[in-house]
């Protein structure tokens, strides 16, 4: 999950890397892997905006207040929301699929979008915008990630009806749904003896890298997309979104 605020950029000012090209200061939030988080917060502040990094469990809706409460004291506006953070596991059978991990990827993936969303209305100025990630899961669901796939349904549905919600103060609300992408969640959570047939599958016969589905989120948090409401942007290798 990413809040930022964006400003015009400077005369002048370096062109190195995507936050400086697109003027955003950028608040990341994480769970506690603070190492991982300086990275892109190094990437942010050596192409001259500001990064900031905000450890904690979002599935405390406490600590989502604070987070927005945070990004707009130190960084001094919100104009973009990217509910982007996510639980899941994989689980051969229902029977092993335990309450803990159903309720924990509901608090996570759902819960987290609802409160960061409802905190953040409260400051993003119209021409805003909320980008929920959601996944070509939730149209064609894995029997193994049934409790992931099922949030990633509910978070299209908060989508469309929170577009409507949005637009009345001028925000507007969208999501993007990736295919199978090559990020640490997919080692942390699939068998190493299917890492390499990982995204082989699809049409294009291999997983996205993260940077391939930016450009959408991009387009999305930019005006060149102020016609666009309550809309998932598949970015899924050719599978088709239902």
């Amino acid at each position: 999950m990413i809040e930022a605020t964006v400003e015009p950029v400077p005369d002048g000012a370096p062109t190195v890397g995507l936050p400086c090209v697109e003027g955003a200061d950028v608040a990341i939030s994480c769970l506690d892997e603070d190492e991982d988080a300086q990275e892109p917060i190094r990437v942010v502040t050596e192409a001259g905006r500001r990064g900031l990094a905000l450890p904690g469990d979002i599935q405390d809706p406490a600590h989502c207040l604070h987070l927005i409460e945070r990004t707009v004291s130190e960084l001094g506006r919100l104009d973009i929301l990217v509910n982007n953070a996510a639980f899941r596991n994989v689980v051969d059978d229902i029977q092993d699929l335990t309450r803990e991990d159903w309720d924990r990827a509901f608090r996570t993936n759902v819960y987290a979008m609802f409160h960061l969303s409802k905190a953040a209305l409260q400051h993003i100025p119209a021409g805003g915008a909320i980008i929920n990630t959601t996944s070509i899961q939730a149209d064609q669901p894995s029997a193994t990630l049934l409790h992931y796939a099922s949030t990633k349904g509910a978070i299209v549905t908060f989508t469309k009806g929170m577009a409507e919600v949005g637009l009345k103060q001028g925000v507007r609300v969208n999501a993007v749904a990736p295919g199978p992408v090559w990020t640490p969640l997919i080692v942390s959570t699939m068998p190493s003896e299917q890492h390499t047939e990982f995204g082989s599958d699809g049409p294009m016969g291999r997983p996205a890298q993260p940077a391939e589905l930016a450009p959408s989120y991009v387009f999305l948090a930019s005006q060149d997309s102020r016609v666009i409401a309550g809309e998932v942007i598949g970015v899924a290798g050719g599978k088709p979104l239902a």
